[in-house]
């Protein structure tokens, strides 16, 4: 079912360590406007007596795109790397190293239902910016960031997810982790 808005749009920073991922504590990263997911596969084709006898296609790694009302300078730091002084200045420099982090957000199905998405593993860019002047009208100049989405390094079963969706509208979707979805990152196998 197409989808007609969505909202809650957070992200919650990525600690490595030995085993893998561990996720911080959700934030809201602000107002959405959009969330543009493109993926890229790697493909191959073993050929064998002039025909394909195996074929591949797997992902590879993925682009983020976020469009919001606003980035508050506190967003952009834990997004980009970027600091914070204590004048509330936010300093961006050539050194800046952007953290790993989980992406999460829902989309608003036209049956009223939501579809939740957690992208496990996301690196963002420094933030578009925008200004125009003032004319006739109001036109509204708003920020963008990508990032590029990457599998998590926490192995599940041998695989190394990078995105969990749950369509609260189908069955088999618990009404619990639909109900928990932006208080922590979905863990696979985790039981509510």
């Amino acid at each position: 079912m197409a989808t007609i808005g969505m909202d809650k749009l957070y992200y919650a920073l990525i600690t490595d360590g030995q085993t893998g991922e561990t996720y911080g504590t959700p934030a809201l990263i602000g107002k959405a406007i959009s969330a543009e997911i493109s993926v890229t596969y790697s493909d191959g084709q073993l050929y064998g007596d002039d025909a394909i006898a195996e074929s591949v296609h797997e992902f590879s790694s993925g682009t983020l795109k976020l469009s919001t009302t606003d980035l508050d300078s506190e967003v952009v730091s834990a997004l980009t790397g970027a600091t914070v002084d204590s004048n509330g200045v936010l300093i961006a420099s050539a050194e800046d190293s952007a953290p790993y982090v989980a992406v999460g957000f829902r989309a608003k199905k036209s049956d009223g239902k939501y579809k939740y998405v957690w992208l496990y593993r996301v690196k963002f860019g420094v933030p578009t910016e925008n200004a125009a002047t003032k004319g006739s009208s109001v036109t509204f100049s708003t920020p963008s960031i990508e990032g590029t989405v990457f599998p998590r390094n926490k192995a599940l079963s041998g695989a190394h997810p990078w995105k969990v969706s749950v369509d609260e509208s189908e069955d088999g979707s618990n009404a619990a982790t639909v109900a928990g979805w932006f208080n922590a990152v979905y863990e696979p196998g985790a039981v509510t």
